[in-house]
């Protein structure tokens, strides 16, 4: 068996390898590195009843993985580059050769995969660490599933400057509903359902054009999202308009397992290059 452990600021991700097989992921909270990848990788053994000698090698990765430098339980233990990781896993799960894999956890990191061969592109500090602090501010809450009720009831024509909101007729290819300036409106009766639409209206908007430009710049028709806010259903919302308004002539993805991709992608370059 071959383990892929992506090491995270709060969270860390195990993705188990039964031959080629992906056999199960995994996900614990803790803030130290070592206790977290320690934590996941006893974890993993516990549920599956599997004997240390049957783990061949473990790849871990992640910014938390910079801090260990031995080997897990005695099984060797290879850092895998992050980008590398995220790029593998993103193509991986979709089964495509070339994509822009788009990373979205704290901040946002896009790397560009062609047949194999993963190059960062760059990033944007706009992420999910965005997301949760405008809310603490705006909302007052870090409760995340009071959030996501909120958002969806939110009326984001209270918050953003849409065009419609400017001009009478669309200009070009642009349609009345698209926004001009997010939090450009905010009219006095926002409700706090208003802003949490127009906090995650914000976050997810810039994600997907920036991954739109990174794109258009290779060339690519795919781009596929990763990470903790890959799967959520009003984000998954904002960036499907970007389509539907024109912006964008391709493909965006939503794989499963897209929260584990990092952990998943560390664990194949071990397995492709036989480390």
């Amino acid at each position: 068996m071959i383990l892929g452990i992506d090491i995270g600021g709060t969270t860390t991700d195990l993705a188990g390898f039964a031959g080629d097989k992906l056999l199960d992921v995994i996900s614990v909270k803790a803030s130290d590195p070592l206790a977290s990848a320690s934590g996941a990788l006893g974890k993993f053994i516990n549920k599956h009843n599997i004997p240390l000698s049957e783990i061949k090698k473990i790849a871990i990765t992640g910014v938390g993985s910079s801090f260990i430098n031995m080997n897990l339980f005695g099984i060797e233990t290879v850092k895998i580059n992050e980008f590398t990781s995220i790029g593998l896993g993103g193509t991986y799960l979709v089964q495509v050769d070339n994509a822009i894999v788009v990373s979205m956890g704290t901040g946002t990191a896009f790397v560009r995969v062609d047949n194999g061969q993963v190059r960062h592109l760059g990033g944007t500090g706009v992420g999910g660490g965005t997301l949760m602090g405008l809310c603490k501010e705006l909302l007052h809450t870090l409760d995340f599933k009071k959030i996501l009720e909120m958002t969806e009831k939110g009326d984001l024509s209270k918050v953003d400057l849409q065009l419609g909101d400017i001009s009478q007729e669309e200009i070009g290819t642009l349609q009345k509903w698209i926004t001009v300036s997010n939090f450009g409106k905010s009219s006095d009766d926002a409700t706090k359902e208003d802003l949490a639409a127009g906090v995650f209206n914000m976050v997810f908007q810039t994600i997907g054009m920036l991954s739109i430009f990174a794109a258009r710049m290779e060339g690519d028709k795919n781009i596929i999202f990763t990470g903790q806010l890959a799967n959520i259903p009003y984000g998954q919302k904002v960036l499907k308009s970007l389509i539907e308004a024109k912006l964008f002539d391709g493909n965006f993805q939503f794989p499963e397992y897209a929260e584990f991709s990092t952990a998943i992608g560390a664990a194949i370059y071990l397995m492709k290059n036989n480390l």
